[in-house]
């Protein structure tokens, strides 16, 4: 059996720590030794033992590069990195505000570029670990409604894989595209009115898919998950 070996990876950075699968992946990973700081435009409703919060809006550039300035200055390079910030939207495109698109983008896709960005090279300097990217199945299954939101996980799927081949391979990178999570994601999207009971498909739990990233980063080494799909047993697309 794979006993999990950490060493040089004992630190992470995630995006979206808060609440939902962002902060199951906190805690999952200050449970396993693993120093973790982590970036939210809200405040978690839990403390956990080994995690430092900084409130950040993803989306603003000046505020992510504060963030990894201070990580830097005191964790060091993380051997571990988490984009999982991202933001819903529900707005058909023939009617939809595209400033509030905008926003999306900076949200999802300018910010995890820009956390890539800032801790890419000390983690090449320092000889690797991973990083991850919260994905969606809806990037390859778009509907109606999701076109925006559909769209700038699409561009998290060519980012993961394009830095899979620009790292390689010292850093591994794996992309993890959940179907419905049953998180407070669905609270917050724009205009969306949809639950998980109103789907009607069932609903992961956010621990669920912290399981899955901690199964992913576990593995040996010389063993690379590039791209893993998670649903409930019930979800179709």
């Amino acid at each position: 059996m794979h006993e999990p070996d950490f060493s040089g990876r004992r630190t992470a950075v995630i995006t979206g720590g808060s609440s939902g699968i962002g902060n199951s992946l906190v805690r999952k990973f200050c449970e396993n030794g693993i120093s973790t700081a982590f970036a939210d435009i809200a405040e978690p409703h839990e403390e956990n033992q080994g995690a430092t919060f900084y409130q950040v809006d993803i989306a603003d550039p000046e505020q992510v590069q504060g963030f990894i300035n201070d990580v830097d200055a005191s964790l060091g390079t993380p051997g571990i990195i988490v984009c999982n910030a991202g933001r819903g939207i529900h707005e058909l495109l023939r009617e939809g505000d595209p400033e509030k698109w905008e926003m999306i983008f900076r949200v999802n896709v300018f910010g995890a570029l820009r956390i890539i960005r800032g801790f890419l090279n000390g983690m090449l300097h320092k000889g690797g670990g991973d990083i991850v990217f919260v994905s969606s199945v809806s990037s390859r299954h778009p509907y109606a409604g999701g076109g925006v939101y559909a769209a700038t996980k699409a561009a998290i799927d060519v980012i993961a894989e394009t830095l899979r081949l620009e790292a390689q391979p010292s850093v591994r990178v794996t992309n993890v595209a959940p179907g419905v999570v049953d998180t407070r994601f669905f609270a917050s999207i724009i205009h969306g009115g949809q639950t998980p009971e109103s789907i009607g498909w069932g609903a992961l739990e956010s621990g669920d898919v912290a399981d899955a990233v901690y199964y992913v980063i576990s593995r040996p080494h010389g063993v690379a998950i590039n791209n893993l799909v998670i649903r409930p047993t019930a979800q179709p697309m």
